[in-house]
């Protein structure tokens, strides 16, 4: 069993037409939107349920019209029993701007995130056996607040229980609380309970107050990598968007590029490449294998507008895995593709994990 907690809302996408753009003071017009869950619970939870995986999802909602049209869309597969429902707290939703050939923006209500804790997640969910995935903190007031307290509760109570644990990020409104948080010393407090950190390049080059961007200089992700794995994460898997995903444990290191796919929205490609991990982690595939089908799972969340309806079934993704084609990763001297990975040149001691 997985369990799925943390951040939830739902997601409104416009169809963007021909040419649009969105300029301050006109009026852009869009074809009709997509609505979807988001947030790494929904995404996540129901990646994980297509690919066949047994899911619990825990999340709050609020007793409003978003809540309803989250629990709804749940519980046609039977997903919904966790959800807990806010009276006059309001659902959380995200306006996901996307136009073709930019980069996307969001705009973002947290909702009735802000007041999820660490004991929503009831001691009955964690067992020896179970993985508990806990997903988008910095979007989430009070368990972030004094810093990380209780997310840090939550994954040293699912430890001591006996669960395997992984952690996903988001990037905080820098002009928010959360924003303004000291993330690397949050990181300091549960990272020593984290079995798999699945950070982006860019919410490592924030938490950690980085002048350079993360995702430009491979070497110098792999340090920001390093400095995760230094505060206790045992495998840090780093997501670098069209680049693929940097993989470190104590063993190894190694780079599984994106592959090349009809894009029609990235939203949720992250998440969908986290589902993918732990659905094979919990296959017993070796950590390579693992991430390379992560990768594939991404890459298929992308031919489609929201984060799930374009994942199919595990074995549909392991047959398109076998025909996808890998994109060059660009990742300069030092580098060499070793069965579809790339790997530190022997001699080459500052790539070594």
């Amino acid at each position: 069993m997985i369990v799925v907690a943390g951040h939830i809302c739902l997601d409104l996408i416009p169809a963007f037409l021909g040419g649009s753009e969105v300029a301050p003071g006109s009026l852009t017009e869009v074809g009709a939107a997509t609505v979807a869950t988001g947030g790494a619970v929904a995404n996540v939870g129901q990646t994980l349920h297509r690919l066949g995986a047994p899911v619990r999802l825990v999340a709050n909602v609020g007793d409003d019209l978003f809540g309803e049209g989250i629990r709804r869309i749940l519980d046609a597969n039977g997903l919904a029993g966790d959800l807990g429902v806010r009276p006059g707290e309001a659902t959380s939703y995200t306006v996901v701007i996307d136009p073709p050939g930019n980069d996307r923006a969001f705009l973002h209500a947290p909702g009735c995130n802000a007041s999820f804790g660490a004991m929503d997640v009831r001691d009955a969910m964690l067992a020896p056996g179970v993985h508990l995935h806990f997903g988008y903190p910095p979007l989430m007031r009070r368990i972030s607040a004094n810093h990380g307290a209780e997310l840090t509760a939550l994954f040293r109570r699912a430890k001591a229980r006996g669960c395997t644990t992984s952690l996903d990020m988001s990037l905080p409104d820098p002009t928010s609380d959360s924003g303004r948080l000291d993330w690397a010393r949050v990181l300091r407090g549960v990272l020593p309970f984290v079995d798999v950190f699945a950070p982006s390049a860019a919410e490592l080059a924030y938490f950690f107050r980085d002048l350079h961007p993360g995702d430009a200089d491979p070497l110098h992700l792999l340090e920001l990598a390093r400095r995760c794995r230094s505060l206790g994460a045992k495998t840090v898997v780093v997501k670098a968007g069209d680049r693929g995903l940097l993989v470190q444990d104590k063993s190894e290191v190694f780079w599984v590029p994106a592959h090349e796919v009809n894009v029609v929205g990235a939203t949720g490609a992250g998440d969908a490449a986290i589902a993918g991990l732990l659905f094979a982690l919990r296959q017993e595939l070796d950590l390579r294998e693992a991430a390379q089908f992560a990768a594939t799972v991404g890459a298929l969340a992308c031919e489609a507008p929201d984060a799930v309806s374009g994942v199919p079934t595990a074995e549909d993704a392991r047959a398109r895995q076998a025909k996808l084609q890998p994109k060059d990763p660009e990742l300069g001297p030092g580098w060499e593709c070793d069965a579809g990975v790339y790997v530190p040149v022997s001699g080459r001691p500052s790539l070594q994990a």
